[in-house]
Formats: structure tokens, C-alpha cells, sequence
């Protein structure tokens, strides 16, 4: 069946159903109770609705419109149920292989009128024919034809009257486009192939699903040199998933489909070709044999909630712009993305401290994303691990430092948000201080000068003299012992504080 989106908002003034059921054999209800035919006769019924079509155009003065969420029908390849048409009714209106025909392609009205033929005649496919703001022309199903103007068109509602069929005014086509959904759409600009080739690099992903029609799709495998090759190739305003690879054990694929429902099963065959089938469990025996020699495959669910691409995307117009009216499922992927396009480098956040591996590293939730902060960026002070001053489920505000939107990544810093102490030591050079060694190093001893956890300390340049005072000399500087310093050098940049010994005598005196 074809998927058809529901109502939205762009209504056209003058909108009309033509249709060659008599409105007079409808119930209060509105359900049409006369004889139904609900096929095309092929013949003069067919030739009224493409000559009402056709003169209510050129009313408005159309003579080429765009094709919009293109569709065919859902079939099985290879086997099973065909096609309702060979090709769909396409045949002679695209080039082979459906190429031209793909949202925002522009088609003469004598296209157009073939493919509303098409549409009635139920071949396979159907399309949104539009104007923007101008004209639209919409297939329904049992011979129900929506007509859209800006222009009221009495010839042509009179014409249409006369060819036998009947013109009804409505507010509205019940097959106009859904403009509005949830989310942000993801467009498949620069920074998303830039992620892809990330994701690509890491071996994370390995396959493109190309969608330019519904119900059909084409696969490109994906490898750092020929990615810049696919996407030059992708048909205008496709839907884009990116999967990772397909599985060498195509006989266990096999084994683990399930007892019923769809499935998409997709494969490599032996030359480097990748193709998909729909199928259900009463074809899996056909379907086992029309994949004997593939050399890797994949079954996907065709739930919403079981089908889940690494990412996904619409492709812009060559000016950048997104207009296809068209989404995709968001996937995890997605919704970072979506989220990280609110943030910028500078930007202060709050969230929660989740975790602080044992590497050093803070991974904060600021939103339903990880961001983390990096060791040096906790505190300005020297601490070994962040737990020395943070706990797991605390709350904490931070600076972003960078928004990586292809590795998805966002440094945050907590000491960018606190003034630096070093500057203002530094404007305390020559004060005396009193405070105990915290370690030994072959340059000398490192020296605590505040009075707090994890206080700034200074080196003590192991040339001073060793004694503690001149009346009681010790045989050297031990790690807990407190000395009396002198801060005779403050260098913020190479974080460094440098300490000049202070004799026990001098110090009382001062």
C-alpha cells in the first residue's frame, strides 16, 4: 500500500474533488452508498478526468508542474507478488531505472497528465503533483481526483460538469502534505558526510540506504576513497540511512529470521552488487534460494521501534536548502546531532556527573548527551583523579569548550568558570608563608602555601640549604616537614611557583 501523508497546513483557496460518482447517492454521513467503480475504464471516463485535469491547468495557467514525495508500490523482487505494472506506469516518462523521477522534479503538464493516468489506472505509482501556492493535483483512491487552484475556475468547473463528471468543493485535499512533524530533520549537508566519513574511518558504518522513491531503495557500500563517488551520484532530496556492515554468516541471517512478519533482507552478492527484498515467512524457503551464493547479508525489522540505522538524513537542494517535506525516523545519532546544533563554545551549562573512570576523564549529562571534562580542566589546582574533588550524581556548571559535530564530542571546563589563583598570587610576589612538603623531586621540594585541600604549591629549588634553623640544623628536607618560604616568582602561563628558603630566625623577626 501507499504510504500517503495526512493533511497539513498550505490549503490552496479553491480546492475541488472531481470524481465520477454521483454526490447524490451519498448518505447523510457523506458515505457514498450508489454503484462504486472504484478501476479506471481505460477509455472516455479516464479521458474526462485527464481533460477536466488539464483544462482546470491551464485556467490557472500551468504548463509544468514538480513532483513531490514520489512513491511505487511495494513489491517483492524476484519472486512472490509482482507489481501491480511493469515499471510502474513509468515507462516512457523517466529514463530507465526511475532516474528523473524524484521529489522536486519538474515535468510538462503532458507528464503530468500521464501520470495521474498512471495514478488511476493504479499502476504502481503516485506522486504529489504541485505549483507551490499555485495548483496542485492529487490521485485518491477509488477514482477521486483533488484539485487545487488559486484561481476559483468556473470554465473549468463547468467544463469538468459537462465532460459528466462531478466538481465538489471542499476546503481541502485529504492528500495534502504534512508540512509540520516532530524534531528537526537532519540534512545530508557538509558536516553529515563529514560524519559519515568518521563513522566510516572508525568502522562504524558501511552501507548508505538510498530512498529517492518511496517503497524502493538502493544501497552503496561506503569506503573512504569512493565516498565523495556515492554521494555524487544520489538522486535529488533523498531520505539517507547509514548502517554498518552486513554479516559474512549469511546462513545464520538465515537461521535467525523470525517465525512471522516483513522483514527486509539485505545482501552482497558475489560481485560487489548489494540489493534488498521484502518478504514474510511464507517466503523465506524462496527467498534462502534467490540469495544462495551471497557472500554477506542482513535482516531488518520494518517496525519503526527494530529498525535502527546508525543515522539518518533528507538531502538539500544544491543551494543548501531542505525542501523536502519528507522525514526520517531520528535515530540516536540524530538527536545528538539535533541537540549539539543548540550549543556553542563559550556557553555555560549545567548537569549531572555520571561517571569518573578510572583514566581521569568526567562524563557530565547535560541534557540527554554525555559531554566530559578532561583532568587538567576540573580545577585549577593539582589534583590525581577528578573524585579528589567531585562525587558521581552532583550537579555542576561548566563552560563548553568546542561542539565536535562529526566525533560528537563536547570538552567541557569547570576552572574556566573560576578566576585563576595564580593570578592572583602573582600579585603577592615577596609575601612569607609557612607550609608543609608535600613531595620530593630531583629539582627539589614542592611546598603547600595554602592553607586548603589541594593548595597551590611551590618548588623549593633544592640548591637552598637544607637546615631548618642555624641553632638546630637537620641532615635535610623530609616530606611533611613545614618550612617557612618566601613566594619570589609567579608564572601563570608555565603554571609555575617558585619559593626562596626563609631562615626560622629572620621569619620570627619579620
Amino acid at each position: 500500500m501507499l504510504m500517503r501523508p495526512s493533511a497539513g497546513s498550505d490549503v490552496l483557496p479553491h480546492v475541488y474533488r472531481i470524481t465520477k460518482h454521483d454526490p447524490a447517492d451519498r448518505d447523510e454521513h457523506g458515505r457514498y452508498t450508489g454503484t462504486e467503480e472504484v478501476h479506471s475504464d481505460c477509455g472516455p471516463v479516464e479521458g474526462a478526468y485527464l481533460e477536466a485535469v488539464a483544462v482546470f491547468a491551464a485556467e490557472t495557467g500551468i504548463d509544468c508542474l514538480v513532483v513531490r514525495e514520489p512513491q511505487v508500490a511495494a513489491g517483492f523482487v524476484g519472486f512472490g507478488a509482482e507489481s501491480a505494472v511493469e515499471g510502474h506506469g513509468l515507462a516512457g516518462l523517466f529514463p530507465p531505472g526511475r532516474a528523473g523521477y524524484h521529489d522536486g522534479a519538474r515535468v510538462s503538464l503532458s507528464v503530468a497528465l500521464e501520470l495521474v493516468r498512471a495514478m488511476l489506472r493504479g499502476s504502481g505509482a503516485w506522486c504529489r503533483l504541485e505549483v507551490e501556492g499555485t495548483f496542485t493535483i492529487h490521485v485518491g483512491w477509488d477514482q477521486y481526483v483533488y484539485v487545487g487552484s488559486s484561481d476559483p475556475c468556473p470554465v473549468a468547473v463547468a467544463r469538468t460538469r459537462a465532460l459528466g463528471l462531478f466538481p465538489e468543493r471542499l476546503d481541502a485535499s485529504p492528500h495534502d502534505a504534512e508540512l509540520d512533524g516532530p524534531g528537526v530533520q537532519r540534512p545530508a549537508d557538509d558536516v553529515f558526510w563529514a560524519r559519515v566519513r568518521w563513522c566510516v574511518a572508525t568502522r562504524q558504518a558501511a552501507l548508505l540506504e538510498e530512498n529517492h522513491v518511496g517503497n524502493a531503495a538502493r544501497w552503496h557500500r561506503l569506503e573512504a576513497d569512493s565516498l565523495d563517488a556515492v554521494r555524487a551520484r544520489l538522486a535529488p532530496r533523498s531520505r539517507l540511512a547509514v548502517w554498518p556492515d552486513l554479516s559474512a554468516d549469511v546462513g545464520a541471517v538465515l537461521a535467525d529470521l523470525p517465525e512471522e512478519g516483513l522483514i527486509e533482507f539485505v545482501w552482497e552478492d558475489e560481485d560487489g552488487r548489494i540489493a534488498s527484498i521484502v518478504a514474510d515467512e511464507s517466503q523465506f524457503a524462496e527467498l534462502a534460494a534467490h540469495v544462495c551464493g551471497a557472500r554477506a547479508a542482513s535482516a531488518l525489522s520494518l517496525c519503526i521501534d527494530g529498525r535502527q540505522p546508525l543515522m539518518t538524513a533528507v538531502l538539500p537542494d544544491e543551494d543548501g536548502v531542505l525542501r523536502a517535506r519528507w522525514r526520517t525516523e531520528a535515530t540516536s545519532d540524530d538527536r545528538h546531532w539535533a541537540f549539539l546544533t543548540t550549543l556553542h563554545r563559550g556557553q555555560i551549562c549545567t548537569g549531572t556527573v555520571v561517571a569518573m573512570p578510572d583514566f581521569g576523564v568526567t562524563f557530565v549529562d547535560i541534557g540527554g548527551f554525555t559531554a566530559m571534562i578532561n583532568l587538567p580542566e576540573v580545577s585549577w589546582r593539582h589534583i590525581d583523579h577528578p573524585s579528589d574533588v567531585l562525587t558521581v550524581g552532583q550537579e555542576v556548571t561548566a563552560e563548553i569548550l568546542d561542539v565536535d559535530l562529526v566525533r560528537q564530542r563536547v570538552p567541557l571546563s569547570l576552572k574556566a568558570l573560576e578566576e585563576d589563583p595564580l593570578s592572583v598570587l602573582a600579585q603577592q610576589v615577596g609575601r612569607i608563608v609557612r607550609g608543609p612538603v608535600t613531595r620530593l623531586t630531583p629539582s627539589g621540594a614542592l611546598v603547600r602555601i595554602e592553607d586548603r585541600d589541594h593548595g597551590l604549591e611551590g618548588l623549593l629549588h633544592r640548591t637552598e640549604p637544607a637546615e631548618m634553623s642555624v641553632d638546630e640544623p637537620e641532615e635535610g628536607i623530609q616530606v611533611g616537614d613545614i618550612l617557612t618560604v618566601e613566594i619570589i616568582d609567579v608564572d601563570p602561563g608555565s603554571r609555575r611557583i617558585k619559593l626562596s628558603r626563609v631562615q626560622a630566625r629572620s621569619a620570627d623577626a619579620q
